[in-house]
């Protein structure tokens, strides 16, 4: 391939950096990948490849893999303050368009379909970028300085590179009132293959037990906390035990294993909207671009589709990034908008605001109407799973096989 801006630098080793660095390399292009942590995060709940992400790891040659980590839950069952099932429904009755499976094995998954043919630098991360009219000057946080001909932030919804290239994250975050917190707790916990849910008004808690693994999560109702409150695991600790204070159930058990342990997650359910998504020869991809939160379910779907597209319009620009990126942005923005709507529907099902619609949504759950949440937890099934072919024909459907040189 004659291309130019061949050399771009990938923020981000999750999930839409691999995929982009992937089709980036079959491409042509020469993509180096640097991620924060030491190697490839590992560990993380279930998350969905729903839909067109099926296809494009399809096309990857990863698909096998995906559905061989693929975790197959039984059912869903809504408890009491004394452990009663009050509903359960049978997962297998709404089985979603797609394929549920640990984060960490797919991020592993994609990271080796990519090591032989991309550059991966971890632990470590991007300081600084400045752009001129030829490429864009990188320093990272361990002092070493690169050049580059473009840079992707794939680093997530609190992306640095986001902020370095377009300004404070406060400007493009839409907290969305609820916060979630999850760690791994011991097996015993919960009951195998299945998702035990507790709810007060305004507040989930659940263990969601799998393979040989058990994973519990509290969804809650509060207030935004300040920006620079986003670290400190103390503070997160303190506010996630005065939600559930007094509740019953095993929450207080959960909460002591949960706020000790060393995988202790806690973060905004929150969105990323932007008008647009580059600035000059910087771009974004996943969740840095267009986080739809932790409840739409479609985060992982819009990541790798996103990413395939981009690549895609890259290659068909021949390294043209101002028309690439445009185009990019024309074909993907609709998928994550209607994305990005499911959250209003997800959040309403798992973490009802009051007694009065958890008994409502229990008692509709008995009559199997209630497939948005039956699925798995977190996660809501889209009325039509969208194909490639819905972003257009522009993309090239089968990469180039050569490798680049």
């Amino acid at each position: 391939m004659t291309a130019r801006n061949r050399n771009v630098l990938i923020s981000g080793a999750s999930v839409a950096g691999p995929t982009l660095a992937y089709w980036l390399a079959r491409h042509g292009f020469r993509p180096v990948v640097v991620e924060r942590a030491a190697g490839p995060r590992e560990g993380g709940y279930p998350i969905d490849v729903i839909g067109p992400a099926t296809e494009v790891a399809r096309r990857m040659g990863v698909l096998p893999r995906v559905r061989q980590a693929r975790v197959e839950m039984k059912g869903l069952s809504f408890v009491d303050r004394s452990g009663r099932s009050r509903a359960r429904v049978a997962t297998g009755r709404f089985a979603a368009p797609g394929i549920e499976l640990p984060r960490g094995d797919l991020v592993r998954i994609l990271y080796e379909a990519t090591a032989d043919d991309v550059e991966y630098v971890f632990g470590d991360s991007v300081s600084t970028l400045e752009q001129d009219g030829d490429g864009v000057n990188v320093t990272f946080e361990r002092g070493g300085a690169r050049r580059f001909d473009l840079v992707v932030g794939a680093d997530g919804l609190h992306s640095l590179t986001r902020a370095l290239a377009m300004g404070e994250e406060r400007r493009f975050l839409r907290h969305l009132d609820h916060y979630v917190a999850a760690a791994d707790v011991s097996k015993d916990m919960g009951v195998d293959d299945e998702v035990l849910l507790y709810n007060e008004p305004g507040r989930m808690a659940g263990v969601y037990s799998y393979l040989d693994r058990a994973t519990a999560i509290f969804v809650f109702r509060h207030p935004e906390l300040d920006g620079a409150d986003r670290r400190d695991a103390a503070l997160h600790g303190r506010v996630l035990t005065e939600a559930f204070a007094g509740d019953g159930w095993r929450v207080p058990e959960l909460l002591a294993r949960v706020t000790a342990a060393p995988d202790f997650y806690f973060d905004s359910v929150s969105q990323i909207r932007m008008d647009r998504w580059s600035a000059g020869r910087v771009t974004l991809a996943g969740d840095a671009a267009h986080c739809p939160a932790l409840l739409s379910g479609h985060g992982t779907t819009l990541a790798m589709t996103g990413a395939y597209v981009l690549a895609g319009e890259l290659y068909a620009a021949g390294g043209d990034y101002r028309t690439a990126f445009a185009r990019y942005e024309e074909r993907h923005r609709g998928a994550v908008e209607r994305g990005q709507a499911k959250i209003a529907e997800g959040a309403g099902r798992l973490v009802p605001g009051s007694a009065s619609a958890i008994r409502t949504r229990n008692l509709l759950s008995r009559f199997w109407m209630l497939p948005a949440v039956a699925s798995r937890i977190g996660s809501l099934l889209p009325r039509r799973a969208p194909v490639l072919d819905d972003y257009g024909s522009g993309v090239p459907a089968t990469p180039p096989a050569a490798r680049p040189a």
